[in-house]
């Protein structure tokens, strides 16, 4: 598989981004959302390896976190002693239309078409990644989850069925003491109920992706 690692750092519409631009005329579009404390050059430890059939974005989160990075959540608004760092639909959703605002916006000023785009996020930015697809399904075509988990406040939605027939890959480490195993395997059930062709893959590490998550992954996007 052909791949490219050249990624610009560029300032759009308020947004700081680490793009890498595409081989061919009409890419697909690949969204990349880092975790808590990270920033945009946090995912391309995965992304270096994907596709240059890929124009991938990667922005930077717009909260301050801490003790350093950033964060999708708004932790004066909603500290994160109030829910042990895992967010709820309530605290992530502006954001989530924040992004598929920035996506929009940035693929129509390169003349790409991105009415759906593929999205792969660790941590709190699997969370996102969620509630991307579980909210704007209509604008997802495929989803990653690694490390990550589902936030509360999606019952309603899952209820709708709104993955039916959509591919969802899910990777977690079974020693992650930071979002426990426990919260993945719950993650695969929700997606399931929701309608999703679910590919899981669990490995011997802790929060992070090992080697055969990393694999799987860039197979799950082959296509």
């Amino acid at each position: 598989m052909q791949t490219a690692t050249k990624t610009d750092l560029i300032t759009f519409n308020n947004w700081t981004l680490r793009v890498r631009q595409s081989t061919i005329e009409n890419p697909k579009v690949l969204l990349m959302i880092h975790g808590i404390t990270g920033d945009e050059n946090s995912m391309w430890v995965f992304g270096r390896k994907f596709s240059t059939s890929y124009l991938i974005i990667a922005p930077r989160a717009p909260f301050i976190a801490q003790p350093f990075g950033y964060s999708w959540r708004d932790v004066e608004k909603y500290p994160l002693q109030t829910d042990f760092g895992m967010p709820a639909l309530h605290m992530l959703e502006s954001s989530a239309d924040d992004l598929i605002r920035l996506v929009d916006e940035y693929t129509t000023s390169l003349k790409i078409e991105a009415n759906q785009f593929d999205v792969v996020g660790f941590s709190q930015g699997a969370a996102m990644v969620s509630v991307l697809g579980l909210v704007h399904p209509y604008r997802i075509r495929k989803m990653a989850v690694l490390a990550g988990f589902v936030p509360s406040g999606l019952d309603e939605y899952i209820a709708q069925k709104p993955l039916a027939d959509k591919n969802v890959f899910v990777a977690h480490g079974t020693k992650d003491e930071t979002v426990t195993i426990n919260r993945a395997h719950e993650a695969v059930n929700l997606f399931q109920q929701a309608g999703a062709d679910v590919t899981f893959v669990e490995d011997e590490v802790g929060h992070k992706l090992g080697s055969n998550g990393m694999k799987a992954l860039e197979e799950f996007l082959q296509y």
